[in-house]
Formats: C-alpha cells, sequence, structure tokens
C-alpha cells in the first residue's frame, strides 16, 4: 500500500512493471501533494521495487535517511503514468507529467532523485509560462537527475509507454511509443543511449 493512504482525485502514477529479476516495479504518484515526494518516510512520489511475495529485494538501495522506507528505489517523481523495461538494458524508463510544461522521460536509476517539487522544467499552475517560472529554475543537476527527455513549453500529459519491438516497422525498433492526453496524440521518440535524437508527433 502507498504509505501514507491518502484521498484526492489525482496523480496516482501507478505503473506495474516486472522486471527480468521477477522483482516488481510500481510507480507512485505525489497525489498532488507536492513535498511527499522528498519524503524517505512516505511512498508518495516514489517508484518502489518490491518481491512478489510483497518483501523487500535485499539489493534495493540502501538510505542513509534511518526513516527511509525500504521498498524506496528513487524519489522525486511527479505523476509516472508510463513504464516500460528497455528491450536491451532491461532498465526501466517512465514517462512522467510536469505541471504546466516539463513532462519527462526518464531512466530510472537506483537511489537516484529526480526532482520533484523541488526541480523541474515546468511552472506552477496559474504562473505565466516561460523559463523565468521553472521550478528551481529548471536544471536538475548535479543534485538531481536530468531527464532524458522534456516537453515545454506545453505539457502534452504523457499516458502510457512501451517500446516497439516488433517487425513491421524496422527501422523505430527499440524506440519509445508513448500517448499523450493532450491532444490526444502518440508520440514517437528515438535515442542514442540515453540522448534523444528524434522525436515525431
Amino acid at each position: 500500500r502507498q504509505t501514507p493512504k491518502v484521498t484526492g482525485a489525482g496523480h496516482f502514477g501507478s505503473r506495474l512493471v516486472f522486471s527480468r529479476d521477477k522483482t516488481l516495479f510500481i510507480t507512485l504518484g505525489d497525489r498532488q501533494k507536492f513535498t511527499p515526494s522528498q519524503d524517505m518516510a512516505q511512498s508518495i512520489g516514489k517508484v518502489v521495487r518490491v518481491n512478489r511475495d510483497g518483501s523487500i529485494p535485499k539489493d534495493n538501495p540502501k538510505w542513509r535517511d534511518a526513516k527511509a522506507l525500504p521498498m524506496i528505489y528513487s524519489l522525486g517523481h511527479r505523476n509516472a503514468q508510463g513504464a516500460s523495461l528497455h528491450p536491451v538494458t532491461g532498465q526501466l524508463w517512465v514517462s512522467e507529467h510536469g505541471p504546466q510544461g516539463g513532462d519527462e522521460i526518464n531512466r530510472v536509476q537506483a537511489g537516484k532523485n529526480y526532482g520533484w517539487p523541488t526541480a523541474s522544467y515546468g511552472c506552477n499552475y496559474g504562473d505565466p509560462i516561460g523559463e523565468e517560472c521553472r521550478l528551481g529554475g529548471g536544471k536538475h543537476s548535479p543534485k538531481f537527475i536530468e531527464p532524458l527527455s522534456i516537453w515545454e513549453p506545453r505539457s502534452i500529459a504523457p499516458s502510457g509507454m512501451l517500446f516497439y519491438t516488433g517487425n513491421a516497422f524496422p527501422k523505430w525498433r527499440n524506440q519509445v511509443l508513448m500517448g499523450s492526453l493532450a491532444g490526444t496524440a502518440l508520440w514517437r521518440v528515438q535515442f542514442d543511449g540515453d540522448k534523444e535524437i528524434r522525436r515525431e508527433r
């Protein structure tokens, strides 16, 4: 269960992905509460990793914070509604909602902080959209992990995400296909390692 249990109608996250070692990744949104994404005593705004029986994998990150929940794999997430394993590396990638702008694709790394709500390429709701309103100035590094892709200044509201592994379009193999709720579109994003080299709506 998400800790703590909260009321509200938004930012559930909640994508489930079994990794190659049979452990389970679960994306948990910030439930529109913001700061709990940086609170290690809560699972809100995190990616957590558990075994199939609910126990904690022995190789989960060891956090310095004594209050840290042992299932936390990474923190600082807003609302990851897409999640998929890279077909070559087996690493977890997620697509994440920003606020006004700042939607992201991230490669999730054990023990890393992705910045929300301290840093984002998006702007708080109600602020005029532009570079000057980016949360924390936008730039995540060095304390936070930079997203692999961002959408700005307008949000596309990313939904489900997968890596294409079919045979019908061989030039698209291992590229990201991602739905977007804003504009009801499908995006194709090509990477060279961690670097985005092309995107198509």
